[in-house]
């Protein structure tokens, strides 16, 4: 008999708890509200209710995996540990000058990001190597021992060590780890040969001032929260989830939590891939919309889109150049809208604005009636029928529609608009607006979006889907089961997986093919040993060999997929074909006679995990005249109005079932709403397959 599997995500507003069990197929699913001042709290609390409701024995839990939006948290507030900085002599004020670049270029009035360390805090010893990694200075260790003394006399507890062309040699770094945890043995260390091995100075001693600012915090709560859920009796290995879709183990997400800053979101993206497979749809625009945020990624081929640098803490949320550039593996998401949480207003000229600001989980939303007062998303979606406040997450909350009626009050007076039209306008404004910011997502990769299928996760997710995929005028949407809990879903379905990357800059033509093939090597076998850490089956272990490269002379580079090893000098033809083409994908042709550079050299390793995966189907019992509860006034302006809306329980509903719009499919975690047109039909695996009715001009 397989054990059990428990999934913790822990999201904005509500924290998303689901036990698996893999012999009957089943998942128990609980949703708790987020305690921002102690995270832990709410998923002690939820878990527990969990196996009390359903009688689960906490020992035959097998395995644990955890995704948490904690320490993107604490860069965006500002909420990480006291750091300072050591780097080589004269290069002090990295932080400070950045990539010397406008993201807005005619704002005088511009903010650019700030650093996670003031100037006072970041140090220079005398040292420095090469860009061939040659010694030019020795380090001076005893300049080392008098900066690292200041900054512990000014209460760092954590230090981010970058040194010039580290990434070509990484011995004064080595010397300095080895020396501080000696000298100062409580403080935290993190260096930039470990965290982010790559060329371009500002990202890589970015990247490592980020992991240091969040590594005591990670470390505290990763160390407490293990330790809790093995006191409510659960002993089984405690799994992370990457930001890149892969689990490790809590060794590694706390030597460099960084990995860990898009966790929560792309688990979501991995049950969409999961259920779009099983309904051999290859081609998705994965939509998760929770209680804060709103986020989307595409999936080609079968396989989420990756990348290899993001931002986080953005100045201007949607404005890229305006955050902290990370250098760490990630699924590529793109924030693009707001969450059920997000409160409306009235800006200066007048005009209704959603977000950024949220009520989070406390108070949330003003229907929660836990004394929020201003109008969300969510009492918008509540107010227009959308909802039924008699069975939000089955009916285990209390909703206030009275309070949601009362919070659009101050709007009311603002505009001398009704309440509906008020409602109408966020709910589609906030539609719009992921709606623009897909088609831009979409549109910057040569994409057409008739050619996806929209994917609706998250507890928003399913409620906003008919609208967002008519603006982007996808032909089909679906709406698996659990959507509003996928991310948590998806912590079940992921292998674990660990990124290795190593800068090695040289013409193809003059690369050094067995020190690329000893390089590649080595990162494989350093990501296999944490694989084998984290106890993943390694009959299954997989690689993939990557490069970043570009043409000479270019600045930025793309990452290009390469055959199997080994390589050899006769290798150069086929890598040079791989190159070009992936690079006539992006641009569609390639300059002539301009010679291939390497950049930096890239292995993805990945393998199962005991006990992953996951077989859910959909029913073949009940009919869809049973499911049927009733019917709702729910607002649909195409129709009019308030429209007559049929109101379908999700659970009863067998395989092959139809139902047309306009109505309403509910379950505990989220309701799909289908609009005037629309044509539902129940799939083999479960997932609600939507087909659009005619685009929107």
């Amino acid at each position: 008999m397989a054990g059990l599997s428990l999934a913790i995500d822990i999201g904005g507003t509500f924290t998303d708890i689901v036990v698996y069990d893999p012999d009957a197929s089943r998942h128990y699913i609980h949703k708790e509200y987020t305690t921002p001042d102690d995270p832990a709290r709410g998923v002690l609390t939820g878990v527990r209710a969990l196996l009390e409701r359903d009688r689960i024995a906490a020992s035959s839990i097998k395995r644990v995996v955890h995704a948490t939006t904690l320490f993107t948290n604490a860069l965006i507030e500002r909420k990480g540990a006291k750091c300072g900085l050591i780097t080589t002599e004269g290069f002090r004020d990295v932080l400070e000058i950045q990539s010397e670049r406008k993201y807005e270029l005619y704002d005088i009035f511009i903010e650019m990001p700030r650093p996670l360390i003031p100037r006072l805090l970041c140090r220079e010893v005398p040292e420095r190597m090469s860009e061939l990694g040659e010694v030019e200075t020795p380090l001076d260790l005893d300049a080392l021992y008098r900066e690292a003394d200041m900054l512990v006399a000014h209460g760092v507890e954590s230090i981010a060590i970058m040194f010039l062309h580290s990434y070509a040699n990484p011995v004064h770094e080595q010397a300095v780890l080895a020396a501080l945890a000696q000298h100062h043995p409580r403080l935290h260390l993190s260096a930039s040969f470990e965290v982010a091995p790559e060329i371009r100075e500002y990202e890589r001693v970015s990247t490592t001032v980020a992991n240091a600012y969040i590594k005591p915090l990670a470390q505290r709560y990763l160390d407490r929260l293990a330790g809790q859920i093995r006191g409510l009796g659960i002993d089984a290995p405690f799994l992370l989830m990457l930001s890149n879709g892969g689990l490790t183990d809590v060794a590694e997400a706390k030597r460099a939590p960084i990995q860990l800053l898009e966790s929560g979101p792309a688990a979501g993206v991995l049950a969409a891939t999961y259920f779009g497979a099983a309904g051999g749809i290859e081609r998705q625009l994965a939509f998760d919309m929770g209680g804060t945020t709103a986020k989307a990624s595409l999936i080609d081929g079968g396989e989420p889109l990756i990348a290899y640098r993001f931002e986080a803490a953005r100045e201007k949320r949607f404005t890229e150049g305006s955050g902290l550039p990370i250098k760490t593996s990630t699924i590529e998401l793109i924030e693009i809208g707001a969450g059920g949480g997000s409160i409306a207003r009235i800006d200066e000229l007048g005009l209704l604005k959603v977000g950024p600001e949220s009520a989070g989980a406390m108070p949330g939303a003003a229907c929660y009636g836990r004394g929020g007062t201003r109008p969300t998303v969510t009492d918008a979606d509540l107010l227009l029928g959308y909802l039924d406040p008699n069975f939000f997450l089955g009916g285990t909350i209390k909703i206030d529609v009275a309070a949601a009626e009362a919070a659009f009050a101050q709007l009311r007076r603002d505009t001398g608009m009704s309440t509906t039209a008020l409602a109408w306008g966020i709910h589609d404004i906030v539609n719009e607006n992921m709606a623009s910011a897909a088609r831009v997502h979409i549109a910057t990769r040569g994409r057409d979006p008739r050619h996806y299928t929209l994917m609706a996760t998250g507890g928003a997710g399913p409620v906003h889907a008919y609208h967002v995929a008519r603006k982007v005028n996808v032909r089909q949407a679906i709406c698996p089961p659990a959507a509003g809990v996928g991310s948590a879903m998806g912590l079940l379905m992921a292998p674990a997986r660990i990124d290795r990357a190593a800068s090695m800059v040289s013409l193809l033509e003059r690369l050094d093919w067995e020190r690329c093939e000893d390089v590649y090597r080595e990162l494989q076998s350093a990501a296999a040993a944490v694989l084998a850490r984290s106890g993943a089956d390694m009959a299954g272990f997989q690689v993939k060999r990557l490069a970043d490269m570009r043409y000479f002379g270019q600045q930025a580079e793309i990452v290009v997929a390469l055959p199997p090893g080994p390589y050899r000098a006769d290798s150069h033809a086929v890598i040079a074909a791989a190159f070009e083409k992936t690079y006539r994908e992006l641009f569609v042709r390639t300059p002539p006679h301009v010679a291939i550079q390497v950049v930096n050299l890239r292995v993805s390793v990945c393998a199962p995990v005991p006990g992953g995966g996951m077989v859910l189907r959909g029913s073949r019992r009940g009919s869809t005249a049973a499911a049927r509860k009733g019917t709702r006034q729910a607002y649909f302006p195409d129709a009019g109005g308030f429209v007559e809306s049929a109101v379908y329980d999700r659970y009863r509903l067998p395989v092959g079932a139809r139902l047309d719009g306009p109505a309403l499919v509910e379950e505990r975690e989220s309701t799909l709403v289908l609009g005037p047109g629309a044509v539902c039909e129940v799939h083999a695996s479960g997932s609600l397959v939507v087909t659009l009715p005619a685009a929107e001009a």
